[in-house]
């Protein structure tokens, strides 16, 4: 099968958008599940759960594999924390993010395995990703999901799941990232410089958004977070995902339009912009990303 190309353009990702009815409710907008946040790394987790909110999931709950972790985000209480036999408990998750700040952990072992054994849509980050290449036992859970995954690898990160360098990716991406799709059954997001994303069935679209100012910490944390909201809203995983994509480098785009950046542009200024980009793109707030 010979694989197809697209372009990402804005009518293109924003097509499934709509306004809210008037009578819209927090159940009717999904919810959120985060695991991630070791030790030192929290602040991971708690990006990825205000991407969540603030791109419009109804309910956002999050795990902090921490000891004593809190029972509160100060900056964000509208967040809900629980303990991952809490979250894994929850019957109302729409989609579940693992992988921001996560480590490799007993613990997160642990989580991994539980999540990939569950039948609620993953989106897979970071340190899930490199557990998931370290034991052939998760990648096999992965290729066996019945439910949607989506795989948001850089460069480094497939790789490992690819078992090569990371010049082989870098010098053919659109490969790299389809045979991820393939060999895992997932959409894939290989981010970077002109992001791609892949279709188990090897369609393939580049994304055209986004700018230097997105190599800052934090940013990958962000468009998971995004990704979870959309399909928490009730856009399927691919068009979720095509659309976060987009919607992520078009708010960088514009906050360097407004004199933000690129040098100090931070992961959080970015999920307020992408707040702004997305109500601009549904309600004609303000200015999009064309």
């Amino acid at each position: 099968m010979e694989a197809i190309t697209h372009l990402l353009n804005q009518q293109f990702v924003t097509a499934p958008l709509k306004p809210r009815p008037l009578d819209c409710h927090k159940g009717m907008l999904g919810s959120v599940g985060i695991i991630g946040g070791a030790a030192t790394m929290t602040g991971a987790a708690l990006l990825a759960g205000r991407a969540a909110l603030k791109c419009g999931a109804g309910r956002v709950y999050i795990t902090l594999l921490i000891d004593d972790a809190p029972n509160l985000d100060l900056q964000q209480p509208e967040l809900m924390l629980r303990s991952p036999t809490q979250l894994f408990e929850l019957k109302q998750l729409s989609i579940l993010v693992i992988g921001p700040g996560l480590g490799q952990t007993g613990a997160a072992l642990h989580c991994l395995q539980q999540a990939l054994a569950s039948h609620t849509p993953l989106v897979l980050d970071a340190d899930a990703l490199n557990l998931i290449a370290a034991h052939s036992a998760l990648a096999e859970s992965l290729q066996h999901r019945t439910a949607a995954s989506i795989l948001t690898p850089h460069p480094a990160e497939a790789a490992r799941l690819l078992g090569c360098n990371t010049d082989v990716v870098q010098q053919d991406r659109v490969s790299a990232a389809l045979a991820l799709a393939q060999r895992f059954r997932s959409i894939v997001v290989l981010k970077g410089a002109g992001s791609i994303c892949a279709l188990p069935e090897l369609n393939w679209f580049i994304n055209p958004t986004g700018n230097p100012g997105l190599s800052s910490a934090g940013m990958g944390d962000v468009l998971s977070g995004m990704i979870a909201a959309l399909i928490a809203q009730q856009l399927s995983p691919q068009q979720a995902t095509l659309l976060a994509v987009y919607l992520h480098g078009a708010a960088a785009d514009k906050l360097v339009q407004q004199g933000i950046g690129p040098i100090g542009l931070t992961a959080s200024e970015v999920i307020d912009e992408s707040r702004q980009v997305l109500n601009g793109w549904i309600y004609g707030v303000g200015v999009g990303q064309n």
